[in-house]
Parts: C-alpha cells; structure tokens; sequence
C-alpha cells in the first residue's frame, strides 16, 4: 500500500473513534510544526522546500513511521504551490519540490478554516500585516452569501405563476 494510499485510509476511515481522534490530532500537530518551521526560516527556508521526500520529512519533523501524514501534508499543500506535485506517487526517494505561493497559502488557510494555522506568528516573517488583512479582506468577500429577497408582486419561485403573495408567501404569513 502506498503512503497516500495509507493517509488516505487512516484519515477518511473511523473505524475506532479513539483511534481516529488520535492519528487526526497528530497529523494537525505535526503540519503545525511543519509549517511553522518554513515559514520561520522564511526567505533562507530552501533547505526545507526540496530533496527526497524521506530527508525533507525529517527535516520538518515528520519521522519514518509519519511518512504517510507527510503524504497528507503535501496533499494538503499542493493547491498552494506554484508547481505541480505528484503527492499520490510519492515513496521515500522521490524528490519533492515545494515551491509555495505563500499569499495563496495564508488564503487557503483561511479557506480551510484552518485557525491554528493561519494565526501561526512566523506568518509575519513572511507577510506584511497588510498583506494578511489585504488576503483576508478578500477571503471574506469571496465568501459572502448574496441572497435576493423576494418582492411581495415578483412571480413566485416556485414556478406555479402566481404571485409570490398569493403562494409561498401566503404561507409564511
């Protein structure tokens, strides 16, 4: 079984909760560490951001038994790169190349809802606090809910015809 085939089981699969919390809470303690060592390096991180995969996990604290969660920990990173990365593939020797779009990592964060990281201080190492709340300004624009509201004469979204009056507003009346 690969690794993304084993992250994928463990982290989709309850079949023990105890079990699941556990392996969950692991994997988001250790993508904590992991960002927050990039971005604390930022910009003399190069070292963290290449090489095989067994020597790159190591280097953001991910041990041999964690490999599949550094599997997880790139699958989660990859909407975030400027480059492409083949996370499902990846064994031990494969050479791994983050080369991280870091205004679309804080926003992905954000996106994920994701607290414990995009709150993480070493953003500042990275970011202006302008840049964060310029990213968070857009964030939250982006995700606005736009509802309509229904004029009392507007024909009723229902498609019976009627007005929406003497239908579905009736009865909420």
């Amino acid at each position: 079984m690969s690794y993304f085939e084993s992250w994928t089981k463990h982290s989709e699969t309850v079949e023990n909760e105890t079990e699941y919390k556990a392996y969950i809470s692991k994997y988001y303690e250790l993508e904590k560490n992991a960002y927050d060592a990039i971005l604390s390096k930022y910009p003399d991180n190069a070292d963290l951001l290449s090489g095989k995969a067994i020597e790159l996990a190591e280097k953001l604290g991910f041990s041999k038994d964690d490999m599949e969660i550094f599997v997880g920990f790139l699958e989660g990173i990859a909407s975030s790169l400027k480059n492409e990365l083949d996370y499902k593939s990846v064994t031990d020797d494969s050479e791994v190349s983050l080369d991280i779009d870091y205004e679309k990592l804080y926003y992905n964060m954000r996106d994920a809802k994701a607290e414990w990281l995009f709150t993480l201080k070493s953003w500042s190492n990275v970011l202006t606090d302008e840049k964060i709340q310029e990213i968070t300004k857009q964030y939250r624009e982006d995700n606005i809910v736009h509802v309509e509201k229904i004029g009392r004469n507007d024909p009723c979204p229902c498609g019976s015809g009627k007005k929406y009056k003497k239908c579905c507003g009736k009865k909420e009346s």
